[in-house]
This record gives structure tokens, C-alpha cells and sequence, in this order.
């Protein structure tokens, strides 16, 4: 077909680089609520991170490595896609084994399911005539609606009573954008979340930015008791337009415009004035399209932002002048890249091809086009030469042992 770039190994996928956080929480609960939260954040990260424009030797017309990647690893048979009906097969799967989720998990979030979730009714009665809550037993029984696609000889044979391998194999192999971790047997780690649709970046100071900007987030979810929810329908339909070239500047997102909770703390009420909204999930004001911009930077009137949010969560908290300044270096390069002030990775990287005295406008990266781009990105991860236009003015991610006064002023 015209116009495709054709991968010839499923490596070509899995071999995209990506940026992933896990975070510990202190229960059950919390992990549960904090998977909700942080989905609707999922396309709004990769957008923002988006570093994959290049595949193949071609430029093309995506900027992010997702839909490649859960191309790469679908392994669907023709019946679980529902291009045939079913005979060999349980189910018709919507969605290849590497995407968004399907559901939310906590009680706050199961009214947002708005999609049908397919999933073993079988586990599913298991699971809760053994205690497990109807919603976490669904999204456990939904695991299991796909084969493992790999098992070691060493792997075969588990006490399934004392060793959970049997049920990370299925786990590990769900390649989501949040990941729901239970704690491993026999071990003091507790419940964890996985945020997974991040985009690496070329410098450290970049990757420590988006990581840093991530936990905080996570600290501001639960101190403020935020609530990001929007449909499950409308974070799958934000997936593709994240993906989209330049999509950070140029597309819209759906996002909740009133985010504050019955028991959200004054602090966070303050902070998130904004006019009054209607909600009946049929005919609902709630869920507005922001820019990257709005969503991350504010828009006056109606959205508070998330880095304003952020930085009213840092008033009340006892950091010292070195790791404020640090931490506002990272803010900073946040919102100026959310503003468009300075470019994704894949619009640099665009930019660089297109200007390349070789490039012919044919969408063909040539050896030397890429051997020069593989250069200048060494040159830059180095400290060799500096990148305004990717980094911003300031690209450090940590300040001086003893900081001065006037430069603890500015940073304030």
C-alpha cells in the first residue's frame, strides 16, 4: 500500500524507547485511586513527550511510538479481532495486548466505564466467591481474556499457592498505559502503580523533569483529593490525537474541567476556581477540549492548570532552597514546552531532518542524515552544545551546593 512504512521485525515495536514510572502506595486504595487518577494524564504525557517521528528510514506522520508498538505485539487471531465469527476463539477483543486501559478500578472511577469490558466470566465468578469486589475481579478476569506469549522451561512447573509467576506472566505481558501491581509474596513491597506512556527523552534534565513532574502530580491527586475522571471513551479517543504530528501544539484534549472534590482542602479550592458545571453524563459541561497548554499551564476562568496546582501544593511544603530552585528549573521547562516555547522531541527531530542540507523532501532519512542527527544528539546529551529551542535556556538539573540569597529570591 502507498504511503505505509513497512516494519519487517516485531522489534521494530518493542525496540521504541519509552519512560516509565512506578510508585509504591501505602494501600490498596490508594493504588487503586491513583491508577483512575493518572489515566486521563496518560495521553497528555505522551503528547508532551512524544519522541518518535522516524521509523524505518522514513519520516512519517506520526509523532509517538504507541500505535506501532501495539501493532508490533498484536497478536489477535482473525475471530478476536471480529473479522470472523468466533469457533476457535472466547472472545472479540477490541484492542491489541499493548494499550490504553479498558476500565477504571476504583468505586470513584466505575461510572466513567462507559465502553463494555470484555473479559473471563469464568475468573471473574472466582474471584468474587472468593472475595474480591466485582470491579477488581473485572479487571483481573479481563487479564485473562489473552494467551501468555512467552514461558520459560524453568517457568512451567509453580506452586501456585506460595508464587505468583504464573499470574505476572499474564500480567507483564498486558502492555497497558497504567499498570495495577500487587504486592510480590514474601516481600515487603506493597501496592504499586505504573504509569507507562511516557516517551524518553534525549537529556537527563528532560527525563528527571517529566519524572519529577509526575510525582508531584501524584502528591497533589491525593493531598488536594483531586478528581481527573473523565469517560474511558474520551481517554481512548485523547490516545489517538496524542499521537498526531506536532499534537501537543496544534490538537485538543478532553479533560475535566472542575477537578475539585467535596473533601478537596480550602488550598486546593482556592486554586481552582472556576465557574459552576453540569453533569448528568449524557448532557455534561464537565469534560471541556484544552490545549497541552490549558491542561498543564491554565486557562483563566476554567482551569486552574496542572503546574499552577503544583506550585500551590509546594507553598505548604518545608524544601530546602537548593532543591526548590531544582524543582522550579524542571517546572519551568514543563510549561514552556507545554506553551510551545520550545519543542518536543519529535518536532525537534522533524526540524532537524528537514533542514538537513541532504534531505530532499521525499520523506527518506539517509544514512547520513541519520549518522548527523545520532551526532548532534550526543553533542547535546554531552553538554557540547547547547539546544535552546529543545531545552530552554537552562538545561541544569541541579543548583550549587550553596545557593545566594538573590538566587533563592528568583526562585520563589
Amino acid at each position: 500500500m502507498p504511503d505505509h512504512v513497512y516494519m519487517d521485525a516485531m522489534g521494530f515495536g518493542m525496540g521504541c524507547c519509552c519512560l516509565q514510572l512506578t510508585f509504591q502506595a501505602c494501600n490498596i486504595s490508594e493504588a487503586r485511586t491513583l491508577y483512575d487518577q493518572l489515566t486521563p494524564l496518560c495521553p497528555i504525557m505522551l503528547a508532551f513527550t512524544a519522541a518518535s517521528p522516524l521509523h524505518r528510514g522514513f519520516v512519517t506522520d506520526v509523532d509517538c511510538r504507541w500505535n506501532i508498538i501495539s501493532a508490533s505485539v498484536d497478536c489477535r487471531t482473525e475471530e478476536e479481532r471480529g473479522l470472523k465469527p468466533l469457533k476457535n476463539n472466547k472472545f472479540v477483543i477490541k484492542k491489541s495486548r499493548y494499550d490504553s486501559i479498558d476500565c477504571y478500578i476504583s468505586p470513584q472511577g466505575e461510572k466513567y466505564n462507559d465502553i463494555p469490558v470484555v473479559y473471563d466470566k469464568a475468573d471473574y465468578k472466582r474471584l468474587v466467591d472468593n472475595g474480591i469486589d466485582p470491579l477488581l475481579a473485572q479487571h483481573v478476569a479481563h487479564l485473562f481474556i489473552r494467551d501468555s506469549v512467552s514461558l520459560f522451561s524453568e517457568k512451567i512447573y509453580l506452586n501456585d499457592e506460595e508464587d505468583t509467576e504464573s499470574f505476572e506472566n499474564i500480567q507483564s505481558t498486558n502492555w497497558q498505559t497504567m499498570r495495577f501491581k500487587p504486592p510480590p509474596p514474601h516481600s515487603t513491597i506493597g501496592w504499586r502503580v505504573e504509569f507507562r506512556p511516557c516517551e524518553v527523552q534525549i537529556t537527563d534534565f528532560e527525563n528527571a523533569a517529566i519524572v519529577c513532574f509526575i510525582v508531584l502530580m501524584t502528591r497533589v491527586i491525593l493531598s488536594y483529593q483531586l478528581d481527573f475522571l473523565i469517560p474511558i471513551s474520551k481517554v481512548d479517543e485523547n490516545m489517538q490525537r496524542a499521537q498526531k504530528r506536532n499534537a501537543a501544539k496544534v490538537e485538543k484534549f478532553w479533560f475535566r474541567k472542575d477537578i475539585t472534590t467535596q473533601v478537596s482542602p480550602p488550598e486546593a479550592n482556592e486554586c481552582c476556581k472556576t465557574g459552576t458545571t453540569n453533569c448528568d453524563m449524557k448532557n455534561c459541561d464537565m469534560f471541556v477540549e484544552m490545549t497541552l497548554n490549558e491542561i498543564i499551564n491554565g486557562k483563566e476562568g476554567e482551569f486552574p492548570g496542572l503546574i499552577p496546582l503544583i506550585k500551590s501544593y509546594l507553598t505548604g511544603m518545608d524544601v530546602d532552597a537548593d532543591t526548590h530552585c531544582t524543582i522550579q528549573q524542571y517546572l519551568q521547562f514543563i510549561q514552556k514546552r507545554a506553551s510551545g516555547e520550545i519543542l518536543t522531541t519529535a518536532s525537534w527531530i522533524r526540524k532537524f531532518v528537514r533542514e538537513h542540507p541532504e534531505y530532499k523532501s521525499d520523506s527518506k532519512v539517509s544514512e547520513h542524515i541519520n549518522y548527523d542527527l545520532l551526532n548532534r544528539i550526543r553533542q547535546i546529551q554531552t553538554g557540547k552544545i547547547s539546544c535552546p529551542e529543545l531545552l530552554g535556556d537552562n538545561a541544569t538539573s541541579k543548583t550549587k551546593d550553596s545557593v545566594p540569597t538573590a538566587l533563592t529570591n528568583d526562585c520563589l
